[in-house]
């Protein structure tokens, strides 16, 4: 079982940057692929980015592509998400994700395929 927790949340101003953190609890984070997902009210839940067990391989949402960046720490257990340039649209909580890739530069964007999750974080962007 890995238990997830993301941190670093809050209200910011349009323009504005945050940076989110999930801290895993496991001694094998390195088998796992991690993600970021969001979800705004009324809305699915949907994939922002990945990166890859060994972090070489990363994957992003069109609509945040060249604003946001995935990042881990393999030493501290804990994967990133820089948000610059944020906008209104960015409003959602957002979730950490965990896929028990069996490749070490698989990434995936489906849901479906993650394991774990953590309780996530609201991100409010105000304009």
């Amino acid at each position: 079982q890995v238990q997830l927790v993301e941190s670093g949340g809050g209200l910011v101003q349009a323009g504005g940057s945050l940076r989110l953190s999930c801290a895993a609890s496991t001694r094998t984070f390195t088998n796992y692929a991690m993600g970021w997902f969001r979800q705004a009210p009324g809305k699915e839940r949907e994939f922002v980015a990945a990166i890859s067990r060994a972090y070489l391989t990363t994957y992003y949402a069109d609509s945040v592509k060249g604003r946001f960046t995935i990042s881990r720490d393999n030493a501290k257990n804990t994967v990133y998400l820089i948000m610059n340039s944020l906008k209104p649209e960015d409003t959602a909580v957002y979730y950490c994700a965990a896929d028990r890739a069996t490749t070490i530069e698989a990434v995936t964007i489906v849901r479906n395929d993650y394991d774990y999750w953590g309780q996530g974080t609201q991100v409010t962007v105000s304009s």
